[in-house]
This record gives C-alpha cells, structure tokens and sequence, in this order.
C-alpha cells in the first residue's frame, strides 16, 4: 500500500473530530436577539476571560465573539479608526449597530469547502472529481496530461503540485503549497457544476438559512484578478456558521449539510505533508515538521500549542479567526488587523489567555 494512503487510513481510524450533537446547543433567532450566558455557571473565571478579551483588544482586534454552546459567553467590539490602510481596506462597512462588516480574507476557504461539501451532497460534484471535468482543458499552465491529474480535493488539500502561478512544479500529493490562486478555481468548479453563481449559492445555502444579513461576496478592487473577491461578515454572523458546523451542519430544526463523512474528511488532516490543513480548514493537534533538511532533526510544533488539541479553525489574513473547541462547547471568533507583536502571534497569545480562564476539570 503507498505510504500516503496508509497515512490517510490511519488518520481515518485514529482522528475523528467531535462534533457536538447535543439537543441542548442553542441556536439564535434573526436579527440581535441572543441567549447570553453567565461564564461562572459553566465553570469559567469571568475576570480571567475579561482579561483574554483585554489582549484581544491590545492586539487590534475590532470584534471577538466566544459562544458556549450557541449562547454568548462574552463578546467586546473595538474601533479601529486608526488602523493600517491595509486593514481598511477590508473594512465593506458596518451592520445597524455600528458594528464593522469585514472581507475575512483567506478565512472565506473554509466557507467555500462548506459550499463544496454541499453540492458533491446534492449530486453535482465529486470532490474527487478532476478539476478538467468541470472546467475543460487550460485551466492551469501545467501541460494537458500534468493538469488532469489534478483533483478537486489535491485544490482542497494544498497538494496540487501547481506554483502560485499554476505552472506544473510537482506531482499531485507530493509536495504542500499554500496556494492561494490555486484554490480560487474551486469555487469556479462550483458554479459551474450547479449552474449558480456565488452569490446565489452562498445566499440560498448558507447566509439566509442561517440569519447572516450582513454577509456577502464582496469586490476586492485592490487584489490581482485571481483573488478579486472575498466573504465578507460580521463576527456575530462568523459565530453563527461556526455554530452551524459545531453542530454537526444543523441550524435549529434544519439540516444544513447532512454528509457526517465529508463534515469528518474537512476537520481532519488530509495530507501527510501538513497535517495540521484538512479540506481547507486548519487543525489542531497535528504535529508538522518546521526543517527543511530531512537528514537534520526538525523542530515540531502543532498549530496552537497553547489551545485545546481538538481545536479546528478558519484562518485568514491580519488575523482573521473562527475557532471551534468541540471539548469546551466553543465557537470563538475574531476580526480586526494584524495581532503578531514582539514575535508573539495572535493564536498563541489570545489561547494561552484564554485558557486560563477555562474550566479546570
């Protein structure tokens, strides 16, 4: 058997993600209205999660939202006027309460895996589909016989073997690229395996079943054509599509994306060469090496060593987050501008502060 796939069935056995199914997860209705709860009756410190709020904030954050089990734990906002250029420019406004509506940059792949998920559910796609089968022949620089060996899930997984260019540099699964240009064709297979444009799909499937008003696909202007569009949302409603996918793609009486086995293939390594990336979500509890000399003894680190190991997240630019922790009933979310300072980032920071505030048994 060849290595990777014995490296995948493993993962399969010995790697399922908890998705909580309980009865008693509470979703919101439309609009503000939301159930808040009181963190000391869950078993959490209140001033020690104020004060992981208080870095949030230190960190340039505009908005964090930490949900127990669907109801608000804690939720603080920010004005960021005096923010980069760069971040403003992401900025595509604010909802009715003033509060801002934000492109959550590479954050938006792991909504785009969500809509993938669905239209291989409702018969228009297989993920392991050939990209060519959807949109014909030159697609990619790569030669015709390189580009159809190419995968809708090697797009998923980083292991095209396409350059950010999408010249041919390797065999499909044998190398990992965070490949940005890459992965936009996945939502062109989409529309075109369903015959409906973004704004339809995500509007039918996803934003208006789940009571997110203020989230769209929005024009990026500023960006190179090959990723002129990005998801744009408010915290709150990025805390309402995590809820949905924490779960188990439910949303109230309504089943969302019923595919259990695809919700499981998206929130678990899907490589050997990362295995902190599923399908284009990022994961937890997966040691990776950091060395590039195979004859030399690498460094190590998971994704968030100071977070839960069951931990899965959408990450985008200038720190752009959606945690779900399946162990503490979370879904956390963040936006804002960068929060690296002193070579500290974000994860490591905002985690090991809010950790200290968790329940201790």
């Amino acid at each position: 058997m060849h290595t990777s796939v014995r490296f995948l069935l493993s993962l399969t056995l010995a790697f399922s993600p908890v998705i909580a199914t309980s009865a008693e997860i509470y979703f919101p209705g439309r609009g503000e209205s939301w159930e808040t709860i009181d963190p000391s009756t869950v078993g959490w410190n209140a001033e020690r999660l104020s004060a992981a709020l208080d870095i949030a904030g230190e960190r340039n954050s505009s908005g964090v939202v930490i949900l127990h089990n669907g109801r608000i734990m804690a939720e603080r906002y920010w004005n960021l006027a005096e923010a980069p250029a760069a971040y403003r420019s992401f900025v595509q406004g604010t909802d009715s309460l003033g509060r801002a509506i934000e492109d959550v940059a590479s954050a938006q792949k792991s909504v785009v895996a969500v809509i993938s998920g669905m239209a291989q559910e409702r018969g228009y796609l297989d993920i392991d589909d050939p990209v060519n089968k959807h949109l014909g022949s030159g697609w990619s620089r790569a030669h015709l016989a390189q580009e159809q060996a190419i995968t809708l899930r090697a797009l998923f997984s980083m292991n095209s073997g396409l350059a950010a260019n999408l010249e041919f540099a390797a065999e499909p699964g044998s190398i990992w690229l965070y490949n940005t240009p890459a992965y936009h064709l996945v939502m062109q297979v989409v529309e075109a395996a369903t015959g409906k444009d973004r704004h339809a799909l995500t509007r039918e499937w996803i934003t208006a079943p789940l009571g997110m008003e203020n989230s769209s696909w929005t024009p990026r202007p500023w960006a190179d054509a090959a990723i002129g569009v990005g998801f744009s949302t408010t915290a709150r409603e990025l805390a309402r599509f995590g809820l949905m996918i924490q779960a188990g793609g439910r949303w109230q009486d309504r089943t969302i994306i019923e595919d259990a086995r695809f919700l499981e293939q998206m929130l678990s390594p899907s490589q050997p060469l990362n295995p902190s990336y599923g399908l284009l979500w990022w994961v937890n509890g997966q040691e990776f090496s950091l060395g590039a000399d195979p004859q030399a003894t690498p460094r190590r680190r998971t994704l968030i060593p100071s977070a839960p190991m069951d931990l899965v997240a959408m990450q985008g630019a200038m720190d752009r987050k959606l945690y779900l922790v399946p162990s503490l009933e979370l879904v956390v979310t963040r936006l804002g501008s960068t929060g690296s300072r002193g070579g500290s980032n974000f994860n490591d920071a905002f985690w090991e502060a809010l950790m200290k505030a968790a329940p201790t048994h």
